[in-house]
């Protein structure tokens, strides 16, 4: 069997693309459409934008979840975290961690090799302290559950305004 080198490099950069614009498009869909992540930018300049894999229901396929957070969660493998300026499209990758098993794929010269997941493993492995510490601009504990209090008051005045008013329509209907 021949191999053309030329389309099969081609093709080992199109899959490439193909996956970073997927985990993009992911992150940036929890940055502008996820309701708690768009309350979060209200109230805060960055937001950190963590995924990781679960199971489906049907326990046969896995699908990626995005979570918004205001603080900085510990490094865990199968897991992926950006630090995002609220209401911009600016991510910095704080890790890509891949499954431990697949970690073999992502060494330096194999198909899959790339250098922020291959920097993230090594860091995962060697300095795990330092590649969970906190950003030198992150909220504190306590000024981050301030804002989760702010963000739930107003969530909470929202709802009772919002049953009022049906209230309101309903009896004079």
């Amino acid at each position: 069997m021949k191999i053309n080198r030329l389309e099969t490099h081609d093709r080992l950069v199109h899959f490439k693309k193909d996956q970073d614009v997927n985990v993009f498009l992911g992150a940036e869909e929890c940055l502008k459409k996820n309701p708690d992540s768009l309350k979060y930018q209200s109230h805060s300049p960055y937001i950190y934008i963590y995924s990781h894999p679960r199971t489906t229901d049907d326990g046969l396929h896995k699908r990626l979840l995005w979570q918004p957070r205001l603080i900085k969660p510990k490094p865990e493998s199968n897991s992926w975290l950006f630090r995002a300026a609220s209401h911009t499209d600016l991510l910095e990758i704080c890790w890509l961690l891949p499954d431990e098993m697949l970690w073999p794929q992502f060494e330096a010269n194999k198909l899959a090799s790339d250098p922020d997941i291959l920097w993230s493993i090594e860091q995962y492995k060697h300095n795990r302290e330092a590649l969970g510490r906190p950003h030198p601009e992150d909220w504190s504990i306590p000024q981050a559950g301030n804002i989760l209090l702010a963000i739930l008051r107003e969530s909470i005045a929202e709802k009772n305004k919002e049953s009022l008013l049906d209230r309101y329509f309903k009896l004079s209907a």
